[in-house]
């Protein structure tokens, strides 16, 4: 697998599905900044359709709302209608993620951990989904909410820098510096070991 960031400004992306899978990966999504990514659900339940709003499309994608995508998330839809679904938009050149299908998969979901501007990641290429999940977990644990204003303290220095004509490189010195002293990486015991 290639790790990316994809950034929604630039892609559009949809999620098709009912259920609380599909909530949860619509909610994920609009989490990464995908302020409008499409839900196509032919039966909602009622939370789904509220998390949508006017991203609502009340039915499964054609091949037409598919040629505007870059990529779908597929999600509790039945195994016959996941891989219709699935064919076409790869026949039509979009990226597909049938959740839990590893076959189908043109790309995974990656357990995240966010603080701002910060994104940690984790994956196992789709074959041990539960064990990404503890991992996150434990990176929840090392890298608190204090790192969103690290990350910003950084990006401010930086930009000052960048301004001073500090080269890269001394840049990089510098932040790594900055995190040793203040012991930044110094993972609490309990979140970097299980005893």
């Amino acid at each position: 697998m290639i790790p990316l960031a994809l950034d929604p400004k630039h892609a559009a992306v949809a999620v098709a599905g009912n259920g609380a899978l599909a909530l949860r990966r619509l909610l994920s999504l609009r989490h990464g900044g995908a302020a409008e990514a499409v839900l196509f659900a032919d039966a909602p339940i009622p939370e789904l359709k509220a998390a949508a709003g006017p991203f609502l499309r009340p039915a499964l994608p054609e091949p037409e709302d598919l040629t505007r995508l870059h990529a779908i998330w597929i999600v509790d839809l039945a195994p016959e209608t996941a891989i219709r679904l699935a064919t076409t938009a790869r026949a039509l050149r979009v990226l597909v993620n049938v959740e839990d299908v590893p076959c189908l998969c043109d790309f995974h979901s990656v357990a995240e951990v966010r603080r701002g501007d910060l994104l940690l990641t984790v994956s196992t290429n789709g074959a041990a989904p539960g064990l990404a999940g503890t991992i996150r977990r434990g990176l929840e644990t090392c890298f608190g909410p204090d790192w969103e204003a690290r990350v910003a303290q950084v990006a401010a220095l930086r930009a000052g820098w960048r301004e001073d004509g500090v080269p890269m490189p001394e840049a990089a010195r510098r932040i790594a510096a900055m995190a040793e002293d203040q012991c930044w990486l110094s993972c609490p015991k309990s979140a970097a070991s299980p005893n």
